[in-house]
């Protein structure tokens, strides 16, 4: 199907937090989506931030995301940049039972620091191109999920690749969804602290104010061009 033009103003931004283990494929799944190209060899990542626009169900938007560090010794910069992520991938490999164990970790975290009892995230089992070595059965990674009341997709960054659009796509579609919720609660509990301490019956629109407007350039931005962005992050508000 033929892609439509990119329209110039006014596209919604997501930011998408990549999260999971060192070593499970988080940067390779990122270039893949981003580059179309699969990065074999491990080099640990401290933060990559990338830009790019793109189609998802015939509507628009800019995607900003984050590729986070895996190790511990980073865990303090990953729950900054955790602050203000629409939506996260949390990503474990096949192969490592122990990634695998630590989805539940990263799950209390991600809802521990955004203050929510549920958040847009999907549950990503990495490198299933490595059946001899598989030590995570899809059973497993579908109960898991199902634990959390997230989406479940298998992927593999190799060439050719599988489900790797798929994952980041889903996730804007789980934040679409969930968007409209979220606001509708936000200016209903709104209107009722104005309501409660003033008596009055302002407008919401009155008590929400004018949103902040997105400003683009470019349809993509490689990691060395998009390193500013990560200042974005790196100052989010508590």
């Amino acid at each position: 199907m033929a892609m439509s033009a990119v329209p110039s103003d006014n596209l919604p931004t997501y930011k998408l937090v990549v999260v999971g283990d060192g070593g499970v494929g988080k940067s390779a799944l990122t270039i893949q989506f981003f580059q179309k190209i699969f990065v074999p060899d491990y080099d640990p990542t401290i933060e990559d931030s990338y830009l790019k626009h793109t189609e998802i169900d015939g509507q628009w938007a800019i995607l900003d995301v984050l590729d986070t560090a895996g190790q511990e010794e980073f865990s303090a910069m990953r729950e900054q940049y955790m602050r203000t992520g629409d939506g996260f991938l949390i990503v474990f490999s096949v192969t490592d039972k122990a990634s695998f164990e630590h989805v539940d970790r990263f799950h209390q975290l991600i809802l521990r620091v955004k203050d929510r009892e549920a958040f847009p995230m999907v549950l990503v089992a990495n490198k299933v191109d490595l059946v001899h070595l598989r030590k995570v059965t899809a059973e497993q990674g579908h109960e898991m999920a199902a634990k959390h009341n997230i989406t479940y997709i298998e992927t593999s960054a190799k060439d050719p690749p599988m489900n790797v659009d798929k994952a980041f796509h889903e996730l804007v579609r789980v934040i679409r969804q969930q968007v409209p919720e979220r606001n509708q609660k936000k200016k209903k509990k709104m209107k009722w602290r104005a309501e409660r301490s003033t008596g009055s019956h302002r407008s919401v629109s009155e008590l929400l104010g004018r949103g902040k407007q997105c400003e683009c350039e470019g349809a993509e931005l490689s990691r060395p061009a998009a390193a500013a962005a990560a200042k974005d992050w790196s100052r989010a508000p508590l």
